[in-house]
Order: C-alpha cells, then structure tokens, then sequence
C-alpha cells in the first residue's frame, strides 16, 4: 500500500457510446482494485444520461458519424487542458497514465503534453482490427467506393475474397469486412474515421484488446506485426469478476445509460433450462418497422419461449410498437423489456440461444456464458464478428439480412433443437471453457493484464 498522493493514477477516456463505455468501466475497476486512483472521463451529455438513468428513463438517441466527426476533430485541446488540471488538483496524485479507447486516438497527444504513457483500449474484436486495416487495400484496387448502390444488393457484396487477407479467416466474403467500406461516397465519415484511427495506433505505448488468445491467435499476430506491445486481457467481464470484489468500493459503479429491467431475470427463474431465446440488438442498432415485424412473427411462431429487449428508439424514425396480434398471440411465453443485465441474462440456465447483432462485447459475453448465437449484424465489424462465429468458431448461424419471419422461426429451432444447434452448444461449452481458463489463475490474460500494469501503466520503479 502507497500514501494516497502517491498511488498510480490512470486517466480512462471511453468513446462516448454504451457499447465502449461499458468494456472501459469493467477495465477501470480493474485498474481500481490492482491499486490505482481512477479518473473515469465522461461527455456532459453522457453524464446527464448516466444520472437520469438512474432514476426516470433516458433514452435518447446517439449518431456514431456525429460523435466520431466531433471527438476527431474537437476534443484534443480540451482533454489536454482536463489532464493538465488533474495534475494540479490538491489531494490527487499526479496523472502516471492515460487509458483511452482506440477510437479516441486524439489522447496519444494529450499523453505526450504531460509526459505520460498512453495505451489504447481497442474495444472490438482482433478480426475486426485487422478488417479495418484492409479498407486501404478495397480503395486501391478501386473496390471501393462502390460504384453504385446497386452494389448493395445485386450480389457482389458476396464475393469471396480471392485470397486470405493478412491474419484473417479464409471463409471472408466482401460483406464480412466492416460495413463502412460499402459506400459510393470516399469522403464518409466513418469510413475516413476508422482508417484514421487503426492506421495511427502505433503511435501509442501498447495496444490492449478485449479478447483471449486462443480465440484470434491468427488476427492478434497480424496486429503483432504492425502494432507496439498488445495486451489480450479478455473476456473483460470474466477478468473482472475475478478481481473485483463485490465489497469493492467500484463494484456498485453501473455504467448503463438505459435504466435496467431487473424483472427479466425473475421471469428466467421459471423457465425450464434451456428453454428461452434471447433477443437483443444492443444499443445503436435500428430497423424498420417492416423488418420488426418480421422478428416478432418469427418469435411467435418458433414455439419457444423469448426474452425480447425492446429499445423505444429501435425503429428508424419512429417508436417501437408491437402489432397488438402479436402480443395476444405470445402471452404467457415471451417477455418484453426496454433494457436488462445482459450478462446475468446470458449467465441464466433457462437461456438457450441468443438472438444478437453481433457486437463485441455480445459476443464475448455470449462466448463466456456458453450460449449459441443467432447472428444479425447490424453495422461496423459487427458482420466481421457473425462470420467468425458461424464460420471460424462454430458457435453461430446467420439470420440474413432480409430477415422473413419463416427464416427466423427455423432458424431459431434449429438452433434450440436441431442437430446443427446441438454442434453449436457443443462447440460453445469448449469456447466456454477456453475463456474462463484464460482469466484464472496463471491464465494469459490475467497474466498479461499484470505485464500490462508493470510494463506500461505504472510509473518506472515505482510498485503499487
């Protein structure tokens, strides 16, 4: 133990949307409990929200080319001004290092001013890092931008990939590199954004991944070859429970921006094991009305039991509501909620299949708690993630994109009761069984998460 004035103090800068914000809490607590003075960085809006959530719901939208545009291109001089100031404050001790998402590369520079180190928290997959580094190669072979939207529908997007790319799975198609490289327009936003932003990630101390070795060892080598140190410390969640206590000062700290339906968990308690679909597309995720009812009618007649999250702000323009046919016809067998517990919900033994867009922290929670994944995906690297899962690691099977509700209903049984659902568990137990090995005792992420703390966050000579 060190006097307070002394102890290492990491400054963690999420990217302002749940999906980071949730992975670099989980890391900030951990951070918390090897010792550390925390400062956790949140947007004024955020904040709002946070508070709001806790009380009264608060469910305002969030546009990803919006935020990305704005931290680009704005907030370097004022996080600067942020970490000189923390160094001034009385009581604290002096900022030893900066932890910021990948996606917030701005706060390499802001290190730099202070003299600290800066490690970014890559948030995503390694498969997905590694898609992304490829958007230059699609726009020098003049496969991108498209050249029109055709393109989008008339096949070409399920050409395979003539050769492996560098560290990626032999099974890609274009439609499984990250999504924003589809675009008849080179000047979008989030396409200039994210090759911005993995192009210039070797200007920081290390690199860390949310991810276990043995699931990307292909895509975390190809990172190793063009990145400064990478630390793989995942599944975070698991590592988390492992280190945190539930005595812990930061243990009670929720990150959610959505207030939680605690009542989903309750209804799981009576169901028989193994016997519910869970639904969640995650945070940013939005459809039409047309496709929404697509789902629902898939549900209803797949003749299981369904946990359903239902954001109001899930339709595009418009809110969330179920045909009341629909609601009469699955009474009794499914639940409706704006927002849950997702990892006690995928922990619950009544869940049998998840029903997901495919976003990272999803599917490592998916892969944590053993539980099979039907795969959406909806934006980003997230079609990088559901090829992985139904073609590389065998744990998931795809929805499609046009999504018709007599697809969705076989899908779903095939994945409760099928022979290919019964592979899907099967393989899923042993992925589950990897990642919780890796964050025991002598596991390599734990293992790497205390070579990431000596090596890269703490001051020189200095032990916590």
């Amino acid at each position: 133990m060190v006097a307070a004035d002394e102890k290492p103090h990491a400054v963690c800068l999420p990217f302002p949307a749940q999906g980071h914000i949730t992975p670099m809490m989980k890391l900030a607590k951990v951070l918390h409990s090897r010792g550390f003075h925390v400062t956790f960085v949140s947007t004024e809006y955020n904040h709002r929200r946070l508070v709001r959530s806790r009380g009264a719901a608060a469910l305002a939208g969030q546009d990803p080319a919006s935020l990305c545009y704005s931290t680009m291109t704005t907030c370097l001089p004022h996080f600067t001004r942020l970490l000189e100031e923390l160094n001034r404050a009385p009581g604290l001790p002096p900022v030893t290092c900066v932890v910021a998402d990948a996606a917030m590369g701005f706060a390499v520079d802001a290190a730099k001013e202070i003299g600290a180190p800066c490690a970014l928290f890559w948030t995503a997959s390694a498969c997905g890092y590694m898609g992304y580094r490829h958007f230059r190669f699609f726009l020098d072979e003049g496969l991108s931008p498209l050249k029109d939207e055709e393109q989008l529908t008339n096949g070409f997007l399920d050409t395979p990939v003539a050769r492996p790319p560098r560290g990626m799975s032999k099974h890609m198609r274009f439609r499984d590199f990250p999504s924003f490289i589809w675009t008849t327009d080179r000047g979008e936003i989030l396409l200039n954004f994210l090759m911005h932003e993995v192009e210039r990630a070797d200007r920081a101390a290390a690199v860390i991944v949310n991810t276990f070795e043995e699931l990307e060892q292909p895509a975390l080598d190809a990172m190793r070859a063009i990145l400064p140190a990478v630390y793989t410390i995942g599944p975070l969640g698991s590592l988390a429970d492992q280190i945190v206590t539930d005595d812990a000062p930061a243990s009670a700290i929720r990150p959610s921006l959505w207030r939680e339906d605690h009542a989903c968990l309750a209804w799981l308690d009576g169901r028989e094991p193994h016997s519910v679909v869970f639904v969640n597309y995650g945070s940013i995720t939005t459809m039409s009305r047309d496709k929404l009812a697509e789902f629902a009618w898939g549900l209803a007649s797949c003749g299981y039991g369904f946990l359903w999250i239902v954001r109001p702000d899930l339709v595009r323009g418009d809110s969330a509501v179920l045909p009341r046919e629909f609601l009469e016809a699955t009474e009794g067998r499914g639940l409706l909620a704006s927002w849950c517990e997702q990892e006690a919900v995928l922990r619950h033994q009544a869940v049998g299949a998840f029903l997901t867009h495919c976003g990272w922290n999803s599917t490592m929670e998916s892969i944590s708690a053993g539980v099979p994944m039907l795969c959406w995906p909806f934006f980003a690297e997230q079609q990088t993630n559901s090829r992985y899962s139904c073609a590389e690691w065998g744990i998931g099977v795809e929805v499609g994109g046009s999504v018709r509700r007599e697809a969705v209903a076989a899908t779903i049984r095939e994945a409760m009761g099928g022979e290919q659902g019964k592979e899907m568990k099967r393989r899923a137990a042993e992925w589950m069984e990897l990642s919780a090995r890796s964050t025991r005792r002598g596991g390599r992420s734990l293992v790497n998460l205390d070579k990431l703390i000596a090596e890269v966050l703490l001051p020189s000579k200095k032990q916590v």
